[in-house]
């Protein structure tokens, strides 16, 4: 298969879930500002996950861009990621409707967590067929650093959820310049 399809079904998924992720956000009711105190954990927690599907668009995009040919494996692992992706707003917002507390927030970095292991078995599909791909992507020291780091802050988050929180936004800063690894071969 080519990659055509798949890249547009990926599209179209992403979009779907910052378009559900927007729709969780709600008009306040009130006209002054104070009115837009009570959103702004929702809101952090939005920009925070827009950033996140962001991040993994953009990369998708590289990786999918480097190859020729689409296997059954790579479907599957695509469809993986998308999983754990549309599991995105659900989290997000369960984490800012109940003001960052314990729980929310060590499930949204599970989900973190499982959408950092879904592009790295994505990845490993991909390189399968792909020796430029692969070296590109080396060990993937960053993919694997982000992973313990998500562990970290869910750990973390059982005990101090702003700080679990803290650490995932960590993660989407070191992330936030799209990876030059594929672009420079």
């Amino acid at each position: 298969m080519g990659k055509g399809r798949l890249e547009a079904f990926s599209d179209g998924v992403i979009a779907i879930i910052i378009t559900i992720m927007v729709l969780e956000l709600k008009v306040p009711h009130g006209e002054g500002l104070e009115a837009l105190r009570p959103l702004i954990p929702v809101f952090l927690s939005y920009v925070l996950s827009f950033i996140y599907v962001g991040i993994y668009w953009n990369n998708h995009h590289h990786l999918v861009h480097v190859v020729t040919k689409i296997s059954g494996g790579v479907l599957w692992g695509n469809l993986h990621l998308l999983f754990w992706l549309s599991l995105i707003p659900f989290v997000t917002g369960w984490m800012g409707e109940n003001n960052y507390s314990s729980i929310p927030v060590a499930c949204y970095g599970f989900v973190l967590f499982m959408c950092s292991f879904a592009f790295l078995i994505l990845a490993r599909c991909l390189e399968a067929d792909n020796e430029v791909l692969r070296t590109a992507i080396g060990s993937d020291r960053k993919g694997k650093l982000s992973m313990l780091l998500y562990a970290i802050g869910i750990a973390v988050s059982c005990a101090h959820p702003g700080l679990g929180f803290a650490v995932y936004a960590l993660v989407a800063a070191v992330w936030f310049i799209p990876d030059r690894r594929i672009e420079r071969r």
